[in-house]
């Protein structure tokens, strides 16, 4: 089978095609022949800086979508040739990938496979921020960082139809705000001037929840525009900046609650938990409409063109690998 294999970290031409075994289902596995993979940031921190790799050589991609190929013992009701989606620990740049049955999930009725590709990751990080993590109420106000990329996208309509009153979403440039205000978001900030703006927009309360994937100044930045009794929830450090840190003296005066969200974390500390999220995700994309476009889809062949896309900052929603077809 082909596969991309990340041989020494680096830009992304240590991205390489190879040849390689397809694998075989162990107890509570399956393979899926891959129809598509989607590309995460995660797989580029992996490919440049060793990000949750254990060694090389390694295979990247976290999510695909496509069809069961075998089934191992143990490993609950899939089929041969059910449409699946699935959250990986790598490797879905490839023909053919192994998964945990555990994070292997039927793919809603009336969604195709490409669109599929898009769910495993970003959607339940976006529905575990909001609704596990940061308990979004009716008349809530959400500022979300990075609101063109795949998870601020999915988290712009789930802030809407969670009954938010105000969604305001913060871009690197003006060039993305465009397709951020066709997700739900009310009002969109670039980066530079978000903060003087958002308190502008609350008439100098703040908001309620804000999302911050960002890391570093942003998100002091951002913990300065939280209201009294606000939630802000941190879920990536993309800026490569300080990790942050909070004290009492950061959160006591406006009672200020502070949190974190991995989906990483979660699929490999609680997959069934991990499941009972998913559910609950897809859900909102076949009764509440929320979509995550898809903006770029590349070959296998041409997975470097995508890391090189991602990392130019300019993309939006979400890229697919084409594997299949």
């Amino acid at each position: 089978m082909r596969a991309i294999v990340i041989k020494e970290f680096g830009g992304p031409e240590a991205l390489t095609l190879d040849e390689l075994p397809a694998p075989r289902p162990g107890p509570g596995q399956v393979t899926i022949d891959v129809a598509y993979a989607g590309v995460n940031f995660a797989d580029i921190l992996a490919r440049s800086q060793g990000y949750r790799v254990g060694e090389l050589p390694f295979q990247p991609g976290l999510e695909v979508s496509g069809l069961i190929r075998e089934v191992g013992e143990d490993a609950g009701d899939f089929t041969p040739g059910q449409e699946v989606a699935a959250f990986l620990d790598g490797g879905g740049y490839a023909d053919v990938v192994l998964a945990s049955a555990a994070r292997v999930f039927p793919v809603p009725g009336g969604v195709d496979l490409r669109t599929a590709a898009t769910l495993p990751s970003v959607l339940p990080t976006a529905y575990g921020l909001l609704y596990e993590v940061a308990r979004l109420r009716e008349g809530d106000t959400v500022l979300v960082q990075g609101a063109a990329g795949g998870v601020g996208t999915v988290a712009g309509q789930l802030a809407r139809a969670g009954g938010a009153s105000a969604v305001f979403g913060v871009v690197s440039s003006l060039d993305k705000a465009e397709h951020a205000l066709k997700s739900g978001y009310d009002q969109v900030f670039v980066t530079d001037t978000f903060d003087q703006e958002v308190l502008e927009a609350t008439g100098g309360r703040g908001v309620d929840i804000a999302l911050d994937s960002v890391g570093g100044e942003t998100f002091r930045r951002t913990k300065a525009v939280v209201a009294r009794f606000g939630r802000l929830i941190s879920f990536g450090n993309a800026g490569g900046g300080e990790p942050w840190q909070v004290g009492p003296a950061d959160v006591s005066p406006t009672a200020l609650t502070v949190g974190g969200f991995s989906i990483l974390g979660l699929a490999a500390a609680d997959p069934a938990l991990l499941r009972v999220i998913a559910d609950r995700a897809f859900h909102t994309v076949t009764e509440g409409g929320v979509e995550l476009p898809v903006s770029a889809e590349f070959s296998l062949e041409d997975a470097a063109q995508a890391h090189i896309l991602v990392e130019s900052r300019t993309s939006t929603g979400k890229l697919l690998i084409r594997v299949a077809g």
